[in-house]
Parts: C-alpha cells; structure tokens; sequence
C-alpha cells in the first residue's frame, strides 16, 4: 500500500503548537496550495490542507515557520471521526508530515538574496588558497 503526498505551499497562519498529555509536542498549520489550473475566468483555485507535525519537527515548526511562508510538506494522508460536544459525528482529512522544507530564508519577503549553504554553515574555505597542480585534476 502507498499513502504518500508531497506539497509547497503558503502557511495560512503561524503553526500552532501544543503538547498532549504525555508531553509530546504537535504542532499544526493550514498549506494554502495553488491548484495547477486556472479557471475560465484566469483566476487561480486554491486548497487549503490541514498539515499536523509531532515531536522535534512540532517544534521546529512552531519556532521557525510563520503565516505567509512557502514550505514544502512530505507526508502521509489520515483520515478519521469522531464525535463533537454536540454528539455529531465529525470527519478530518489531514496530512500528518514526516518531513517539512523551510523554503524561504527567514530574513523576510522582501529580501531577495536566496540563502545558500554557505549561508547556514559558513564558507569552510574562507581565507584559504587551495593549490592543486594541473595533472591532479580529473578533467
């Protein structure tokens, strides 16, 4: 059996997160996806996916992930029931992430310099002259 999605969309709000009775953290956001179509009108249809993520990746969301954000969600889709304080039975369709890809610099919107690893984890060559002799390289 295979239940796999993998989605990039916009936080329609900033992650909300909680800790349930044992402690561990969930932390959950609305995905607002552009559908790949437009309508006769050239105005773009949108769905709005309920994402849920549990444990360090709850955090990691919560603390670097706000509203307006493009991230990218690897997940599988859950669907169940329950009942609601009135007794009626209510069904959820959500996507319970095992993987989310902050797509955007945390910097803001209107930077438009894309961070690059060196960005993250430094340049390691920085100040360093690397001498390679011609017969050494491979092409």
């Amino acid at each position: 059996m295979i239940n796999r999605i993998v989605l990039i969309g916009r936080l329609t709000a900033d992650p909300e997160l909680r800790h349930v009775g044992n402690g561990v953290a969930t932390a959950s956001f609305t995905l607002a996806v552009d559908r790949p179509f437009t309508k006769k009108n050239g105005e773009k249809e949108t769905d709005f996916i309920r994402i849920v993520t549990w444990r360090g990746l709850a955090e990691n969301c919560a603390n670097y992930l706000k509203k307006g954000r493009l991230a990218g969600v690897d997940g599988r889709l859950q669907i169940r029931s329950f009942d609601n304080k009135d007794g009626q039975r209510v069904t959820v369709s959500e996507v319970v992430a095992d993987n989310v890809r902050f797509l955007e610099s945390s910097k803001g919107k209107n930077d438009t310099k894309k961070p690059d690893a060196n960005d993250i984890y430094g340049d390691p060559f920085e100040g360093e002259t690397i001498d390679i002799s011609e017969e050494s390289l491979p092409f």
